[in-house]
């Protein structure tokens, strides 16, 4: 079936989610999570950087509306954008890292290139 993953959770609290992942990923540069979050916050980190890099009223106001913090979203379009102004996608890089110990969960990390 096409489109995003579901990830056992409600649409609202799926969404919420990956806001906080994806703004926590932009923040720092990597994030430990499982195999198929990694997948789906790639989505949405990738279609954030490429809109800073079109750096125009409305990609500013949709990146604003996504990301929960002023600060990061800030930083998409000053520091971020910048760095793969030449790149054409492939911001993000999941490294798979074995299974967790709790549950066996297949675990990765996700980072910017």
């Amino acid at each position: 079936m096409p489109g995003t993953r579901k990830l056992g959770r409600a649409t609202d609290h799926r969404k919420a989610m990956l806001r906080g992942m994806v703004t926590y990923l932009l923040e720092n540069g990597k994030i430990e999570t499982t195999v198929t979050r990694a997948k789906e916050v790639r989505a949405v980190a990738e279609k954030m950087i490429t809109l800073g890099k079109q750096n125009t009223l409305h990609s500013k106001r949709q990146v604003y509306s996504y990301v929960t913090k002023e600060g990061v979203a800030k930083k998409v379009f000053d520091e971020i954008a910048s760095k793969y102004t030449d790149r054409n996608g492939g911001y993000t890089r999941i490294i798979k890292i074995g299974p967790r110990r709790g549950d066996a969960a297949e675990m990765a990390i996700i980072e910017l290139v």
